[in-house]
């Protein structure tokens, strides 16, 4: 069945258990919308967070393109390595037993493993292990197509020789967390998705979480993207390869109240809660900005515990904001394409950062405007302060000139930071041309005249 354009840009499935003003509603559906529209990724599906509350859940585009079946907010997708944090806090729930410590060594459950008796559980969790990643790429492999067990991963990825000497080094790797996962199995004799089950999914009401393996006729299709191509459908991977790394589906609202259960700190006790939270140090004291299946952040100076998740066809974000009681949900079904990131962080700086909108068509438009003038060695003096206009003088000018020119064509202009300074906004952006990447050092009075107008060269 044919599906209309218009019923595919607003579709909501879900009831929202508080209601945003209708001018954000509006505001974050037509930037959702104008970003699938640009990038050309089949669906995407937005949840958010605000003050401890579901307050939005919509979902854009198709979950099957050939099929014209409308993505919405029951829609499930593939969260791949956000389950990673999932596995974290089965590991602490079982420390709050009593059954094992994540200080542990890998050794009390798997001596066979190379350096075993130097690795702790923790370092699995933290990314600080040593293992060698068994999943580096970012696209469907051959192998892959082939159903595999956690065992026989292990036994082939973590008998070789470590990356690096435990705790020195951090470094990304799926087997750290089918290893913590084999390690959870043996410990607790039961399988880890059902005590996800029973632990979370079913208190928390997350009805559409669960094993990918699992299909329902709710699950998105799979796309994958070649350079600039169209969507193309893409096979998952098959089974055995993502347990305790990457497993996992859901809806964003269901993730959303995983999001508020954490938030509310409901599944841990207060101690656990702060080990899941805290960041990991290496043994010379290094930052690794990584908790327990977290990654440590900020959205413009606001606090953020975040991760991406990335498995064949599917790009997930769930970002969450401690300091602010919310969270932003973005899942999507094809991965290669640019989405995810940027309509994580415009919809975050909507909710979250409302006195601080994000740059305007028009306000980019101006900036490329001038620069496009300086190219040329002119200058619309109209828009700028005396101090503005006294610094380009005939000096300046000739040598904006020459140097932006000497960078070819201007791609793009993208504002990177914006804070107030003096009276003034001060704001960055990032300027791309063919040649070369400068930054432009801005500031703009009250009046929305320049008082500063600097090209940086990096």
């Amino acid at each position: 069945m044919k599906v209309s354009l218009a019923s595919l840009l607003l579709c909501c499935a879900l009831p929202l258990a508080a209601q945003q003003s209708p001018d954000l509603d509006r505001k974050l559906s037509a930037k959702i919308a104008d970003s699938l529209k640009s990038t050309g990724a089949p669906s995407v599906s937005v949840a958010v967070v605000q003050d401890g509350r579901l307050v939005y859940a919509q979902a854009f585009g198709y979950a099957d393109m050939a099929k014209g079946r409308a993505a919405d907010a029951a829609t499930r997708y593939a969260v791949g390595s956000i389950s990673k944090q999932f596995t974290a806090v089965a590991l602490l729930l079982l420390q709050e037993q009593g059954k094992l410590s994540l200080d542990d060594k890998v050794s009390k459950y798997f001596p066979d493993l190379t350096r075993a008796a130097d690795v702790t559980i923790r370092q699995l969790l933290t990314h600080t292990a040593g293992y060698e990643d068994f999943a580096p790429q970012d696209y469907m492999i051959p192998e892959w197509s082939h159903p595999t067990t956690p065992l026989a991963i292990l036994d082939r990825w973590s008998k070789k020789p470590l990356n690096f000497e435990p705790g020195t080094r951090w470094q990304y790797s799926n087997t750290n967390y089918v290893l913590a996962a084999e390690i959870f199995d043996k410990v607790s004799r039961q399988p880890l998705l059902d005590f996800l089950a029973e632990k979370i999914f079913r208190p928390l009401e997350m009805r559409s979480a669960g094993d990918c393996q699992v299909a329902s006729p709710l699950d998105a299709t799979a796309y994958t993207r070649y350079a600039a191509g169209p969507p193309r459908v893409v096979e998952r991977e098959a089974s055995g390869w993502y347990f305790g790394a990457g497993e996992l589906c859901m809806t964003p609202s269901d993730l959303a109240r995983w999001d508020i259960a954490f938030l509310q700190k409901k599944i841990l006790s207060e101690r656990s809660y702060a080990e899941f939270t805290r960041e990991a140090r290496l043994a010379n004291g290094d930052f690794t900005h990584y908790a327990l299946g977290l990654q440590m952040g900020d959205l413009r100076n606001i606090p953020m515990l975040f991760h991406g998740g990335e498995v064949s066809g599917f790009l997930a974000s769930n970002s969450v904001f401690p300091n602010r009681a919310g969270a932003v949900i973005v899942l999507s079904n094809e991965d290669g394409v640019d989405l995810i990131g940027p309509v994580s962080r415009q919809v975050s700086e909507l909710v979250f950062l409302p006195d601080r909108p994000p740059a305007t068509d028009e306000e980019i438009h101006q900036v490329r405007s001038i620069l496009d003038g300086l190219r040329r060695g002119q200058l619309d003096r109209s828009l700028f302060t005396a101090n503005a206009n006294y610094y380009f003088g005939e000096t300046a000018l000739a040598d904006y000139k020459a140097s932006l020119a000497a960078m070819g064509e201007l791609k793009s202009v993208i504002r990177v930071s914006e804070s107030l300074r003096g009276g003034m906004i001060h704001r960055g952006y990032r300027a791309e041309y063919d040649k070369k990447t400068v930054s432009l050092n801005i500031y703009v009075m009250p009046d929305g005249k320049y008082e500063q107008f600097l090209v940086v060269a990096q």
